[in-house]
């Protein structure tokens, strides 16, 4: 297991050509039982050999991560999948061909080869064939599944770059390939295909309607809508704890009316401030102006109308605020719809449920 007191070797390889030599070194590593952070399309990946107890038993020890959140397998095609799934149900191979490689998770019943550490004992086991060069070479260069979640210790921001990867877990795992910036910014969507009507139970790249073009229609988890799975051991990451959090406190203002919640949020910073706490806002293109030239510390990801470029930047945003030294952070939120539902259901996460509609 090694993943504790280690020198962490930096990798800096080509995103779209990596040189072939690093990528076999990495994968050498990953046979060995080290663990190889990595970028996919999504964020980066924290990568273990799936068929080693130990190996993944590393990943839960450099990020500190609960025993019950269970991990997504990596493989570098759809067709890996007979080795592992004895029983396929027929919406695999529609789905495989529309959205892999890509942002999406699938959550099949079965994988008799995967330890508990991978499953957190569940009797199912999520897959993904990740969109990156980098990530599909590695997988391939291992010769084995890759077991990884994101590349940042637990509970905080997913890391879009090698930096957040260094960030959190330098000297905790064995290597970082450095593929330069995430480009889509959020997780791949999650979806469960365990039972008799397919569940999202995370939001991400893989958006709700384009699902609903291949499988009908497609439930939302509540969990999804920041209620937190109690009692059972979730069955995909993202459904239990907070997640996705920066240092300070994060307050959630939601609602439709965009000037309302601006307005709503201009009135706590307010507040807040004048009793002497350092305010950070998270602010859109669109109302960031409201705020200008009154101390607050304004972090802009994008525009509210592009939720896309927002998923892209958002991870990046919240460790700005860590950076500025806030001591809270008031975040308007977005429509929940498209990719603005997996970017609100980040920022609920975020929250730890402290959301305040307007």
């Amino acid at each position: 297991m090694k993943s504790a007191d280690c020198k962490t070797r930096h990798l800096v390889v080509d995103p779209v050509q990596p040189d072939a030599s690093l990528i076999q070194q990495a994968g050498a590593v990953l046979r060995e039982g080290g663990l190889v952070a990595f970028p996919t399309e999504t964020v980066y990946g924290l990568g273990a050999n799936a068929l080693d107890a130990r190996a993944v038993a590393g990943i839960y020890l450099a990020k500190g991560r609960p025993a019950d959140n269970p991990l997504i397998v990596h493989i570098e095609s759809h067709r890996v999948l007979t080795r592992y799934i004895d029983e396929l149900p027929p919406v695999v191979s529609l789905l495989a061909a529309r959205f892999w490689p890509g942002p999406l998770t699938m959550v099949l019943r079965g994988g008799r080869s995967f330890p508990p550490e991978v499953t957190a004992g569940l009797d199912t086991v999520a897959f993904r064939v990740p969109a990156h060069p980098v990530a599909l070479a590695l997988i391939r260069a291992a010769g084995v599944p890759v077991a990884a979640p994101s590349a940042n210790a637990s509970g905080r921001p997913s890391p879009t770059t090698a930096a957040h990867v260094l960030d959190d877990l330098s000297g905790k795992i064995a290597l970082v390939l450095d593929g330069g910036p995430s480009g889509l910014g959020v997780e791949s969507t999650v979806l469960d295909l365990s039972g008799d009507q397919p569940v999202i139970l995370r939001p991400g790249g893989a958006i709700q309607r384009d699902l609903e073009q291949v499988l009908g229609p497609v439930e939302l988890d509540p969990s999804v809508n920041g209620v937190a799975v109690a009692g059972d051991r979730p069955r995909s990451p993202g459904m239990k704890y907070t997640h996705y959090a920066p240092r300070a406190p994060l307050l959630l203002f939601e609602g439709r009316d965009h000037e309302r919640v601006a307005a709503s949020v201009l009135a706590d910073a307010r507040r807040l401030s004048a009793g002497g706490t350092k305010v950070g806002i998270l602010a859109y293109s669109e109302t960031a102006p409201l705020y200008d030239g009154q101390g607050y510390s304004v972090v802009v990801p994008g525009k509210r109308s592009e939720p896309g470029t927002v998923a892209a930047l958002l991870y990046e945003s919240l460790r700005r605020f860590d950076q500025l030294g806030v001591d809270v952070i008031l975040a308007e939120g977005i429509i929940p719809d498209g990719l603005g539902l997996a970017v609100m259901n980040r920022l609920r996460r975020a929250s730890g449920g402290h959301v305040i509609t307007v």
